[in-house]
């Protein structure tokens, strides 16, 4: 079974860079996109169902802003959209597919890099999401949760740890909330397990200024987490930069688990 995390940072802008090209290619079962920054009015059938994939949605109510998708060859039995916060439903971040004792959820969580107020919304929806992923935990589903996260765990996970302590993404608080899902709730970094020592090879995310992208200064912020069991059948995980469909690169875990 193979999982497929992308965020697009636009899906009109990566449908015309061939990520749908890209996709049909890669013998996924499911393709969880990020940052759809489009409305329904904005979906064409290729965006809601390319190469005979189910497709589903939750949108931002803000137009060209955040938005979040799950995409699966199977259809699904059940789909929840949003996961029951007023504020951060509003932004489109969160949409959860079930499939027999599976469930599959597409996480876009919010960035705080543009100001302090959006730094004080991460941390809300920090708060907000934990009872949630407790929730989860304890609901005795196999879970993965693909999406941009915003966060670096740990100091292997970026290019330039020492000067971005400070800085979102990196900041101590953020880290130690990572740290709690995986220590405390039992959650699982599936990447890491596969590879716990691998550095520029695992970063998912390049600044757009300077020369990140050319230089590999780059961040892991994209990640599959997963509940122990589906965790521990992967056997193969890959970061696509062979082509560029946005600032992010698409991550690809193969599971040894029936779709």
């Amino acid at each position: 079974m193979k999982i497929i995390s992308a965020n697009l940072n636009g899906i009109r802008s990566a449908a015309k860079k061939n990520f749908f090209d890209w996709m049909a290619q890669q013998n996924a079962d499911f393709v969880c996109v990020q940052e759809l920054k489009a409305q329904q009015a904005d979906m064409t059938p290729e965006f809601l169902a390319p190469h005979g994939f189910h497709g589903h949605f939750h949108y931002a109510e803000k137009k060209g802003y955040s938005g979040t998708g799950v995409y699966s060859r199977m259809k699904p039995s059940k789909v929840t959209i949003g996961f029951g916060n007023e504020e951060f439903d509003a932004e489109g971040r969160y949409v959860q597919c079930d499939f027999d004792q599976l469930s599959v959820i597409s996480l876009y969580s919010p960035s705080g890099s543009s100001s302090d107020e959006r730094q004080l919304a991460k941390f809300r929806f920090m708060d907000a999401f934990l009872p949630h992923l407790e929730s989860l935990r304890q609901s005795g589903r196999e879970i993965v949760i693909c999406g941009d996260w915003n966060i670096a765990h740990k100091e292997i996970d970026l290019k330039n740890w020492k000067s971005n302590q400070k800085n979102s993404g990196f900041l101590p608080e953020e880290r130690a909330w990572m740290t709690k899902l995986f220590d405390e709730l039992g959650w699982c970094d599936v990447y890491r397990q596969l590879h716990p020592d691998t550095t520029g090879e695992a970063y998912t995310w390049w600044s757009n200024r300077g020369q990140a992208w050319a230089n590999n200064v780059g961040w892991r912020i994209d990640y599959h987490v997963a509940t122990p069991a589906i965790a521990s059948s992967s056997t193969s995980a890959a970061v696509y930069k062979e082509e560029r469909f946005s600032d992010h690169a698409p991550l690809s875990i193969v599971y040894d688990f029936p779709a």
